[in-house]
């Protein structure tokens, strides 16, 4: 069975194509529509990407044609990545390192598995977000005197008053805003 390396771009894919002895059998650059036209017409072969955007998409329709496909951390193939690196080299890298027999792979997400992961990744901004703009509140506090425990609770706790003692215009918006 063949091997194919893909490098990922948003618009462009660069594609090497090993033989299973690892020689360099073919090398090309394909936009999307020709990658998924082109490897659907190849015979089976273990096609191999890093697990980047994008590549779990990829994955599933390459799945579909029969090709045997496999992820990789990126972190592992930098290893393979000789010099003068360009996309071919990415590629070839990528081809090399699915070959080693102690490699370890990302399996292929299904459509709910990258929703509930996108779903904790916009909820972890979120909250570290919310932490960074009470930790600023409680500075700007503290600049004018006002000690507030730390925790969430203790500031929304403390918050009317805060708001009813405040002199500044300024810092009364501040804190009905972040509120």
């Amino acid at each position: 069975m063949n091997i194919i390396g893909i490098d990922l771009g948003k618009t462009v894919f660069h594609l090497v194509s090993m033989s299973p002895q690892g020689t360099i059998i073919g090398r090309k650059k394909l936009s999307r529509p020709q990658m998924l036209t082109y490897l659907a017409n190849v015979p089976r072969s273990l096609v191999a990407m890093e697990a980047s955007c994008g590549a779990h998409h990829l994955g599933r329709p390459l799945e579909s044609h029969g090709h045997e496909v496999r992820l990789i951390p990126a972190q592992f193939v930098r290893p393979f990545v000789k010099s003068q690196k360009n996309d071919y080299m990415d590629a070839e890298a990528i081809a090399e390192a699915v070959q080693r027999p102690t490699m370890r792979f990302v399996p292929i997400k299904t459509e709910d598995q990258l929703d509930l992961q996108a779903l904790h990744r916009v909820r972890d901004r979120l909250i570290f977000r919310r932490t960074s703009v009470i930790n600023q509140l409680r500075a700007f506090l503290l600049e004018r005197g006002i000690v507030v425990r730390t925790g969430r609770p203790y500031l929304r706790k403390r918050m009317p008053a805060l708001l009813a003692e405040a002199n500044s215009t300024s810092l009364r918006e501040c804190i009905d805003c972040s509120a």
